[in-house]
């Protein structure tokens, strides 16, 4: 490669009578070009800026131009034929100016044929053979010189025609495509011989291509004579239109006492019965012979083909027309009736035969009634379950639980997945009235513990009070052969009463967490559904409208459209006179409350995450504000409030999952954004440490530790004004 790029180059020539290698395009002195020397042109023909920048290989990747032409060939020494007449393909290849020959393969040739040159740049012809076919050679009805041959051209594509128009070529009209005189000779030669032994073509596979894989299923009955009982067989009949075969499968009842075949008929061509019964094997066959000449030459006969099948044993076959609902086949002997079909069977004969009616013939005679499965009591030894799957098989199994209810909510990071109640005992006893418990609902098993909070100077040990598990409901029959009723999560709410095996609970508050669980999932919880709340509220206090919203406007002196919590309960007991339940109270106030989520003061919340960061020596802030922001794509310094979340906990921040929140959401702007590049400086204790920190003392929140009250946002205010829009409509 090396050496034909500097031949291209480079070529010989003499100055002062010594032969020196010089360049190609090198002028001779002046500027003037040496004698036979031939410039290129330095300007092209098209105006700049006209067509693409890109290089050829690139704006001509893929396109090729294709040209029919021919070559005349002598043939010496030859007396059938004198010269010979070869097409081909020329092909010229607009990325690198390269051109291919190649001739199609012509059956029974005996010439060696595919590619005749192979792909390279041609040059032309002498005395220009320093210079090569370029697109500018090239047209329809005309004749170009490769390597001595002479090719006719004589046609293109559509392509190279467009192509060529393009660039400003005349096309010339289309040549003529002559025949080879010997090919034309050989071929009416080949058309008029007829073969000693004519083929006769059974050609199936159009049926074949047609059909292949569609199969028409029918419902079938034998009524067998021969059986003890005479009792209906029931077969599955299936046609293959691809080849008009059939095959027949029984279906054999259980407990039959039947032998199980895998066919009751494998699959072929169903013969219709013959009047004169079977025919003998080899009397049937898909082509005859004759005898030419008997027994006249000696003992042996002359046989060929009979194509007229004068000899032939036509036989009938069961074809898809034969086949509807209602009719009788005669399957070897057997009287087998058409009781029903598939959907695509009745679909295929209402498209080809038009045929509407399918009315299933009846064959099955009507199933026996299904006796009821009664179970024996529980006994009281194990669990309900435990007992009632030994009552059904005589080897039990252990009864099965819901793993994909117990998937979804197991506890998982921060969804614990737990409903918590504060509850105290409904009783007369001065000592009982003060217990405080905690009840804890389990939703991944729908199992329930209680624990008793611990008072100094009661007497009483707190701590386990029920051991986790399923409790009943109460007032149920100990032995019956019912499953018994479980307390759900449905039944405890705030303000509700559950009785736990003989102990009376009232349920009086509930932690964040399970308020928050019951508004999200309100479909499953109505005392959280704040749209039935409304509904319920809104049948209530309707007709007294008016007096109605002269309490609430009482209840507010300083106009401020907002008031406490207490008050607000007051007036919603006195409206419902009692129909709402605590919870839903509660709900309709959360709905309706002055959100103030974060009162904690920024600088305190800094102080607490600082010290964290500091006791741990996280020192990643370059390389978390490097990673905020990379993610801010339109780098306009904010971020949305989960994606930062997620951020920091990519990085292992040492800061609780609520402190966390609350610093985000204080750095927020009007839309929710964090402002992320405040937010690390923030937290950034080595440049921006809080000096304050040493004074401020902070119990730090844990989830499981109820020793104290739960830890939830108890409401202060209520606004009162888009409640009473949303139940009677705005005021005028």
């Amino acid at each position: 490669i090396g050496k034909e790029k500097f031949h291209k180059s480079q070529h010989w020539g003499y100055c002062n009578n010594v032969a020196m290698l010089v360049g190609e395009d090198k002028p001779g002195i002046g500027g003037e070009p040496l004698p036979g020397q031939k410039l290129k042109p330095k300007y092209s023909v098209f105006p700049e800026g006209m067509g693409s920048d890109a290089p050829a290989w690139v704006a001509f990747d893929k396109q090729v131009l294709s040209f029919d032409a021919y070559f005349e060939e002598e043939v010496p020494d030859k007396n059938q034929e004198l010269y010979r007449i070869r097409h081909c393909k020329i092909y010229f290849y607009l990325e690198d100016d390269t051109i291919q020959v190649v001739e199609p393969q012509v059956k029974n040739s005996g010439i060696t044929q595919g590619t005749i040159v192979r792909r390279h740049r041609i040059p032309l012809p002498p005395p220009h053979e320093d210079q090569f076919y370029t697109i500018d050679h090239f047209n329809i009805n005309i004749e170009v010189i490769l390597y001595a041959r002479t090719y006719k051209i004589i046609d293109c594509d559509q392509f190279t025609k467009n192509f060529l128009r393009k660039m400003g070529v005349r096309l010339n009209p289309p040549a003529g495509r002559p025949d080879d005189p010997y090919t034309k000779e050989r071929q009416k030669i080949l058309d008029s011989m007829n073969p000693l032994r004519p083929y006769e073509r059974i050609d199936t596979l159009k049926q074949f291509l047609e059909h292949n894989g569609h199969v028409l299923r029918f419902f079938c009955v034998w009524n067998d004579p021969e059986s003890m009982f005479h009792d209906p067989r029931e077969l599955v009949l299936h046609y293959y239109l691809s080849d008009d075969t059939i095959d027949i499968k029984e279906i054999i009842p259980v407990n039959s006492g039947r032998d199980a075949v895998p066919l009751f008929l494998r699959r072929d061509k169903l013969p219709k019965y013959a009047p004169t019964g079977l025919y003998q094997p080899g009397t049937i066959t898909s082509r005859t012979v004759l005898n030419v000449f008997g027994k006249l030459v000696g003992n042996r006969g002359r046989y060929i083909l009979d194509n007229r099948k004068t000899g032939a044993v036509h036989q009938e076959f069961y074809r898809d027309s034969d086949l509807k609902i209602g009719a009788v086949i005669n399957v070897w002997g057997r009287k087998i009736i058409l009781c029903d079909c598939d959907e695509f069977t009745k679909e295929y004969y209402r498209t080809k035969y038009g045929i509407e009616d399918f009315t299933p013939v009846p064959y099955k005679a009507p199933p026996p009634p299904k006796l009821e499965k009664t179970f024996p009591p529980y006994t009281g030894f194990g669990s309900e379950e435990d007992s009632l799957c030994s009552c059904m098989g005589l080897l039990p199994k252990s009864p099965q639980k819901d793993f994909k209810k117990f998937l979804e909510k197991d506890r998982s990071g921060m969804e614990s997945n737990i409903l918590r109640f504060v509850a105290k005992l409904v009783t007369d006893s001065p000592i009982d009235k003060d217990r405080k418990f905690i009840i804890s609902y389990f939703l991944s098993d729908d199992t329930i513990s209680v624990f008793e909070h611990t008072q100094r100077n009661t007497g009483i040990l707190g701590g386990k009070f029920l051991e986790r598990g399923r409790v009943k409901k109460p007032g149920q029959e100990l032995f019956k052969s019912e499953p018994s009723e479980y307390f759900k999560a449905q039944n405890l709410f705030v303000g509700a009463r559950v009785c736990f095996h003989g102990h009376n609970f009232l349920l009086v508050d509930a932690d964040e967490y399970t308020f928050n669980y019951m508004e999200k999932h309100a479909n499953e919880f109505s005392v959280a559904d704040i749209g039935v709340i409304l509904k319920k509220l809104k049948g209530i206090a309707e007709p007294r409208s008016r007096e109605i919203r002269q309490e609430f406007a009482a209840s507010d002196p300083e106009h401020s459209k907002v008031i406490e919590y207490d008050p607000f309960r007051n007036l919603i007991l006195s409206i419902t006179d009692g129909a709402f339940s605590e919870h839903e109270i509660i709900t309709l106030g959360r709905y309706y409350s002055v959100r103030d989520e974060y009162e904690t003061d920024l600088q305190l919340l800094l102080a607490v995450a600082q010290e964290q960061l500091k006791k741990n020596r996280f020192e990643n802030f370059e390389q978390l504000s490097a990673v905020l922001l990379y993610n801010d794509r339109e780098k306009c310094g904010v971020l949305p409030h989960e994606m930062c979340r997620t951020i920091c906990k990519s990085f292992k921040l040492p800061v609780a999952d609520d402190d966390l929140q609350a610093l985000l959401t204080m750095f927020e702007d009007d839309h929710k954004q964090v402002e992320y590049k405040k937010f690390v400086d923030g937290l950034n204790w080595r440049e921006n440490q809080i000096p304050a920190f040493q004074m401020i003392k902070v119990p730090l929140k844990n989830e499981d530790d109820w020793s104290r009250q739960p830890p939830s946002f108890p409401v202060k205010g209520v606004k009162y004004l888009p409640l009473l829009d949303d139940l009677f409509g705005k005021e005028e």
